[in-house]
């Protein structure tokens, strides 16, 4: 009777994971690696030997993961890269066209824009007047004229449809067009001055990072310079 193959199953013939080809040189050294990783620290130079010569070998390991990586997603990246890379110029395009048509729209939406603020600000001195004309009509009529306090009364009524005429004024909008918010840093000096009196953290961290990334080639005031060693 034949022996059964036991590769001949579903997967048996699957390639190796990559991550343990490249990993099966450095087996001995990673069980090695996990024996000295038990919270205790080096206490003599025979311990220091054997463990820089593991570091050695962890590091090697390391680059060959690292290469081995290269090898499986370099080729994924340059296909990625090269389909997006394909469809920019389409989306750069479509981009600037949106820019284009919106430049050209404008000027006329600035100018829509003016007519919608003046009917606003002349509805708003309308709705004012006709108030004013109201108040004063309601002070001056006769408490005992029917005549004259329907016609305070009628004022009243106008001057409410106005407000109301001057809300639903306040409300519209040109389509495309936003308020937003610009500023114009008029003083640099008052605004740090501000910042460093308000908002401390955001000084203290433009400052590290400020010198993180200058302490090696900047002689900066307040800041110290020195060397220490460590291990790597």
């Amino acid at each position: 009777m034949a022996t059964a193959n036991p590769r001949a199953v579903i997967g048996g013939n699957a390639p190796p994971d990559p991550i343990d080809t490249a990993l099966e040189p450095y087996s001995d050294i990673l069980e090695e690696v996990a024996n000295w990783l038990d919270g205790a620290t080096v206490e003599n130079d025979g311990q220091l030997t054997a463990t820089d010569a593991l570091l050695k070998e962890l590091k090697a390991a390391r680059k060959a993961v690292d290469e081995a990586r290269d090898d499986c997603t370099k080729p994924l990246h340059e296909a990625w890269k090269s389909e997006v890379a394909r469809w920019k110029p389409t989306q750069d395009d479509l981009d600037r066209q949106v820019k284009c048509l919106v430049a050209a729209q404008a000027p006329y939406k600035q100018k829509l824009v003016a007519e919608q603020e003046a009917a606003k600000a002349k509805a708003r001195e309308e709705a004012e007047r006709i108030a004013e004309e109201a108040r004063q009509a309601h002070l001056a009529a006769n408490a005992a004229s029917i005549e004259e306090q329907r016609k305070a009364d009628e004022l009243l009524a106008a001057a409410e449809e106005a407000a109301k005429a001057v809300a639903k004024a306040d409300k519209a909008t040109v389509k495309g067009m936003r308020t937003v918010q610009v500023y114009v840093i008029e003083s640099h000096k008052d605004a740090l001055n501000w910042i460093a009196r308000n908002d401390r953290d955001a000084v203290t961290a433009f400052i590290e990072d400020y010198v993180r990334r200058n302490f090696k080639t900047l002689t900066i005031e307040g800041v110290k310079v020195t060397t220490k060693k460590e291990a790597y």
